[in-house]
């Protein structure tokens, strides 16, 4: 897990692309705190950089970027590959010859070998940059599920990548601001893709590679993988079965490391499950847990009732409200593009990192894929509402209720409007009144992007995983986990994401899979000979913090807003907008001002 970044420019001196480079990764050194490397081909004006967290094969052997094949491919990589033992061991038998044991150099030799076809072969969380010296190509890969950021600007005379957005501040081509990302922000509590603060700077899609001819200048893009819902499974002893071994296999590999690694305790169903399983194969398994003080909040009795199982050396950390002020300011500065949460992991994640881990496993994607959140049943009321006449919906942001101003959205065709009606902040209206916008300039724009599937073939909670998976998972708390554990040079794994589960989950029958009294009632039963009644028969809980409160008392965030004109933290402390909200408000002003 590691940072990375480059520069391929035809018309500036090297020496100018290589200071660029570094600055660059510079900007990243906090995801990549173990190394750095860089390299450079003077003749076609290329310059790879990387910032290194070692946690596979911690040796010289490790080091990047990497070559392979007599220096004909050179890589930068960021991430994980969770089935390289099995694809060394083939490449091996195909006369691929090893100078180490990471497994980037296995990407590298997948790559010699098979071509683009190696990157579907590829089960992992990984975004990396490959160049073919020979052929003067350069590829930008990210992995299925976009677990791993990963940033590129086309330019007239080349392409810059990075994994995070501010990398590319001290660049005076890409200083332009995208002006609409503030609409984005009310409207979602986070930029969803493809949509990022700066012009010309955009995110290269998940389960995609792009190619960059140095020769011609031309550049293209194609997707490698794509996740399809096929409910084809619909036994459920077979579905139960399967997602026993599919999981305990996920589990198992995402432990391979050569560096200390444990797993997040919340106490929740998830994590229960990741933590019960890697104990059967790790000796004296390590898990972080955070308590609060404030009661409503704590899961301390739930994460005591799986402690008791198992055998463990576990860490338990008490977050304060003081620890909570002292670290907002740093926190928001964190933050690569602004977003309404991921606060709670930048502080589990300190705390891993103070408690000597440099990897851990989340349970993270356990919702989106088996209904673990209230979208899965709201989604029906969207369905029924969005067959209302448009003039009809818009009318509901005259309404003093929240939820009815939200009908709003449903006159936006596809998931965008099922999603802010689900899930959205600020209705339009709201919008263009807070940023001093015309109202039918921010319809236009959330209506235009992002560009979605067409989802209207799934079942009505195939449609909510779709958008929980698509939308708040992938641009909210896959780019806060990568970004705030990052922060504290930790990486931060998830099983449930693994490529093999996450495709047997999308085979099961939607009657299988979200059937039963209980929320995620098939996993429960999946699990349910190992894990305590306790964890199973509880009511869910999010992972959060008392932020009302906390944040009505921040001093901080006030500055922020300045003057507030809008009275923001006046309807925040009523109660008449959520504490996201506020917040989302509150970066919009940082990021103005920064």
């Amino acid at each position: 897990m590691c940072r990375i970044a480059g520069m391929l420019n035809l018309s500036l001196p090297t020496g100018v692309i290589e200071y660029t480079v570094k600055e660059m990764c510079n900007l990243q050194k906090a995801g990549g705190p173990d190394g750095e490397g860089l390299y450079c081909d003077p003749h076609h004006h290329l310059v790879l950089g990387h910032r290194r967290l070692s946690i596979i094969d911690l040796s010289a052997t490790g080091h990047q970027p990497m070559s392979f094949a007599a220096e004909r491919y050179w890589i930068t990589y960021n991430g994980e590959l969770y089935n390289y033992p099995e694809l060394r061991q083939e490449l091996l038998g195909l006369g691929c010859k090893f100078s180490g044991t990471s497994d980037t150099e296995v990407v590298l030799a997948s790559f010699a070998t098979w071509g683009t076809a190696a990157f579907s072969r590829l089960n992992g969380m990984f975004a990396f940059a490959l160049w073919d010296s020979f052929s003067a190509n350069l590829y930008l890969v990210r992995d299925a599920a976009g677990i791993k950021p990963l940033y590129f600007s086309l330019t007239q005379n080349g392409l810059l990548f990075a994994s995070e957005v501010k990398a590319f501040a001290n660049n005076p081509l890409l200083q332009q601001e995208n002006t609409n990302w503030k609409v984005y922000m009310m409207a979602y509590g986070h930029l969803p893709e493809p949509i990022t603060t700066l012009h010309g700077v955009q995110p290269l899609q998940k389960g995609t590679w792009l190619k960059y001819d140095a020769a011609s200048g031309k550049c293209f893009q194609r997707a490698y993988s794509q996740y399809s819902y096929l409910e084809i499974i619909s036994d459920r002893k077979e579905a139960i079965h399967s997602i026993k071994d599919c999981l305990a296999k996920a589990v198992k590999r995402h432990l391979l490391a050569d560096a200390p690694i444990g797993v997040f305790l919340s106490g929740g169903l998830d994590s229960s499950i990741i933590a019960l399983l890697a104990q059967k194969d790790q000796d004296e398994l390590k898990t972080i847990s955070l308590d609060l003080e404030e009661g409503q909040f704590s899961e301390k009795k739930f994460q005591h009732s799986l402690q008791q199982q198992m055998s463990c050396k576990h860490f338990q950390h008490l977050l304060k409200e003081e620890e909570f002020h002292h670290y907002l300011p740093a926190i928001i500065d964190t933050m690569d593009l602004p977003s309404s949460d991921g606060i709670n992991t930048w502080f589990i994640s300190k705390y891993a990192r103070e408690s000597g881990l440099k990897a851990v496993l989340s349970g993270l994607g356990g919702d989106e894929l088996y209904g673990g959140y209230p979208s899965f049943k709201r989604v029906q009321s969207a369905l029924f509402f969005k067959q209302f006449p448009n003039s009809i919906l818009r009318a509901g942001k005259f309404s003093a209720i929240k939820k009815f101003r939200r009908l709003v959205y449903l006159s936006i065709e596809g998931p965008i409007g099922r999603y802010l009606f689900l899930r959205g902040q600020f209705t339009p209206n709201e919008i263009a009144i807070q940023l001093g916008a015309y109202e039918h300039e921010v319809w236009q724009l959330l209506s235009e992007s992002p560009v979605l599937s067409d989802i209207d073939q799934l079942t009505p909670q195939n449609q909510a995983s779709w958008m929980e998976t698509n939308l708040y998972m992938q641009n909210q708390l896959l780019r806060d986990a990568d970004v705030m554990s990052m922060a504290h040079g930790l990486e931060i794994r998830m099983p449930f994401l693994d490529a093999d589960f996450t495709r047997l989950s999308l085979q099961i029958s939607s009657s299988v899979k979200y059937g039963g009294t209980l929320g995620k009632q098939l996993l429960i039963d999946s699990f349910k000979d190992i894990l305590p009644e306790m964890i199973w028969n509880r009511p869910k809980m999010g992972f959060t913090f008392p932020f009302k409160e906390w944040l009505i008392s921040s001093d901080y965030a006030r500055d922020l807003l300045g003057n507030d004109t809008h009275g923001n933290y006046k309807k925040f402390k009523s109660g008449e907008i959520h504490w996201s909200q506020y917040l989302s408000s509150t970066l919009i002003a940082h990021h103005q001002y920064a």
